[in-house]
């Protein structure tokens, strides 16, 4: 695995690259935005972290441009922010992960990890995919309902693939959190219930028939009979 760590604490960053480096994983420092920037444009990553206070440019702003030109590497969102709206601006923007400083590197390395299975499995499943008037392709994520054209951002994105891998199957939202966003579940947040209703506004308003249902007290599922 080669991975890209942009960080600008020093310490941190040689101790987290002297930690990946003894599980085999090669990694590349940038301590700052620009040559961040600079590195992923030059070579290939099997996985980008990202800190979001970085100075030129930050983790958000080179995580935002990364998915902007269509590329969809694994990234994972280091920060000592950890307020739910922080955490949902870095999946908004493209993040596949957040983690909060301080963390412990065995969890950093799961996490790390976690990400590079899921983006090879993905690259070995069907690539487009057609349920009733919802068409998807998965090479270049691009989705319609009835011919109409639907932006989703990378995390809702991913949230409608873990429900159609599991249709009509109550999903609770520990589940959900675990599989989309790679972290315990927190009963004292509600990203998950954004996200759902992220995603359930653009796929279900306007349309007679809904996707996405709501088993209160037990979570949701998706289905589209």
């Amino acid at each position: 695995m080669k991975l890209l760590l942009v960080e600008d604490q020093s310490g941190m960053a040689q101790s987290l690259k002297q930690g990946l480096e003894e599980n085999n994983i090669q990694v590349d420092i940038a301590n700052n935005g620009k040559i961040g920037k600079e590195l992923f444009e030059q070579n290939g990553y099997d996985v980008i972290v990202l800190d979001v206070m970085m100075p030129e440019i930050s983790g958000l702003e080179l995580c935002s441009y990364i998915r902007s030109i269509g590329n969809s590497v694994p990234i994972l969102i280091i920060s000592a922010l950890d307020n739910v709206e922080d955490k949902v601006i870095g999946f908004e923007v493209g993040g596949d992960d957040y983690l909060t400083k301080p963390f412990a590197f065995s969890e950093f390395l799961a996490r790390i990890k976690a990400l590079d299975r899921r983006n090879h499995a993905q690259k070995n499943v069907s690539r487009l995919l057609n349920i009733h008037d919802l068409h998807i392709n998965f090479d270049n994520k691009t989705i319609q309902r009835n011919q109409v054209n639907i932006e989703l951002t990378p995390k809702e994105f991913r949230l409608l693939e873990y429900f159609i891998k599991n249709e009509g199957r109550v999903l609770p939202k520990q589940e959900i959190s675990e599989n989309v966003w790679d972290v315990d579940f927190d009963t004292g947040t509600n990203v998950v219930e954004v996200y759902v209703n992220y995603l359930r506004n653009k796929l279900d308003k306007g349309f007679d028939k809904k996707l996405i249902h709501t088993k209160f007290g037990v979570g949701y599922v998706f289905n589209p009979q």
